[in-house]
């Protein structure tokens, strides 16, 4: 996980703990972390402004005779990137779920993003999360229009134990979600979650079906899930999502399978939005808190 980030940032670490902390020393080394970080799929605003901030930080840093420049100079980079991944508002899906329940009303979650990004599968693994802390769940399919999509939905909803509301194929989306939230407002199921087709961000017409859907939910939250396979696309994705639908944090999928590990610094900084959980299997448990000192750690191993 992450192997190619941390080999750059590993010798970064080498070759800076090396020289004086001099701008005619920095300025080589940066570029090249640079050119190493748009390569592990970080986007460019992201390399510039994390190469930015360590050569302020860096720059002229007066260091003890005996002070180890090995461990200075990993702080300074786990500090920038921490930063980076430091959202601008934090948001606990258990803690949302929590005041709904003392208000006596669902939590309403809407999930959007392409087709492939393990958007059902990412439902069902919340649904198990919610499922594992006391709430009761309803599943809706929104999604009336990709074939199977009822079906996929479905089956997961059999195995949680879990209703599941659905329309026929070709209805209207929004209405399902307005369905759902009536159904578990009546019984008193505590979360909805629903599930919306694999809308291509390039799509106009299929956008604003999705900012229709959220008009007549008006969810608690919205979550984009992005593919971090997908590299520089998951930032285009994430971009275009929240200008067109808008969407309030994020859960990465597939990270178990990521080795370059850019689009984890990259979605987070150009959206502001947090990442709140990442996906590390196909099993309904795999399903784990996004820290970003977790995620700096990870990236740091060995430095």
């Amino acid at each position: 996980m992450f192997s190619r980030l941390r080999e750059g940032l590993r010798g970064f670490v080498e070759r800076i703990s090396k020289v004086e902390l001099t701008e005619k020393n920095l300025e080589p080394i940066l570029w090249d972390l640079q050119l190493h970080l748009i390569g592990s799929d970080v986007a460019v605003s992201v390399a510039e402004k994390l190469c930015e901030d360590l050569g302020r930080r860096l720059r002229g840093a007066s260091l003890g005779r005996f002070e180890d420049r090995r461990a200075f100079v990993r702080g300074v980079l786990k500090e920038v990137i921490e930063e980076i991944l430091t959202p601008r508002e934090r948001i606990d899906l258990l803690e949302l779920a929590r005041e709904k329940r003392r208000s006596g009303e669902p939590l309403t979650v809407v999930f959007i993003g392409i087709n492939g990004t393990g958007k059902t599968t990412t439902i069902a693994k919340v649904a198990r999360l919610l499922l594992d802390h006391g709430y009761s769940v309803v599943l809706a399919c929104s999604d009336t229009y990709r074939a199977g999509a009822m079906e996929q939905l479905e089956e997961h909803a059999r195995r949680l134990g879990v209703r599941m509301i659905r329309h026929q194929y070709g209805a209207d989306p929004a209405a399902v979600g307005f369905d759902a939230v009536k159904y578990a407002t009546a019984r008193g199921v505590e979360a909805v979650l629903i599930d919306t087709a694999g809308r291509m961000q390039t799509d106009r017409n299929l956008m604003e079906e999705l900012s229709k859907i959220r008009r007549v939910v008006d969810p608690d939250l919205t979550i984009l899930i992005v593919d971090a396979l997908t590299g520089n696309d998951a930032v285009e994705q994430a971009e275009m999502f929240d200008r067109v639908v808008g969407f309030d944090a994020i859960i990465l999928t597939k990270v178990d399978a990521d080795e370059k590990g850019g689009v984890s610094l990259s979605v987070a900084y150009t959206t502001g939005k947090p990442i709140i959980y990442v996906g590390t299997g196909q099993e309904y448990g795999d399903l784990e808190p996004f820290d970003p000192r977790w995620f700096v750690e990870r990236i740091l191993s060995g430095t």
